[in-house]
């Protein structure tokens, strides 16, 4: 005798009124995607205020450097490197540094793999000693 589908289960995934039904592991997937995205504010806030800050010690260095001499050379070519910098920082976000970055290494694959081993080579010589 075939039984009777008087009592059908709803379908699973879905509550009555056919709307998501809300399991832990979705809850906790929203909740990662909004911790990643108050981070990722924060993280761009924080690049922007370094560039703030290395801008604006490159003024100082400009407005207290020797008026003549080597130090006044040293002092110019610094103060200009950090204010170029501060001002890339503030105005591109950290997106645009990594898509730079990514750039640059696709540009010069063999420096690129050549700095990564020599930091890894220091981070090693570094970690044995503590």
């Amino acid at each position: 005798m075939p039984k009777s589908n008087s009592h059908k289960q709803k379908p699973m995934g879905k509550d009555v009124e056919g709307q998501a039904e809300s399991t832990p592991m979705s809850t906790a997937m929203e909740e990662t995607k909004r911790l990643g995205a108050y981070m990722q504010g924060k993280a761009e806030d924080a690049t922007k205020a370094v560039g703030a800050g290395m801008e604006s010690l490159g003024s100082a260095i400009h407005e207290h450097e020797p008026k003549q001499g080597v130090l006044h050379n040293v002092g110019e070519a610094m103060a200009t490197k950090l204010e170029g910098g501060g001002r890339y920082l503030e105005s591109h976000g950290l997106s645009d540094i990594a898509d730079d970055l990514g750039n640059l290494i696709r540009a010069n694959p063999i420096p690129a793999l050549l700095v990564g081993v020599s930091i890894g080579f220091l981070l090693s010589r570094m970690m044995k000693r503590s």
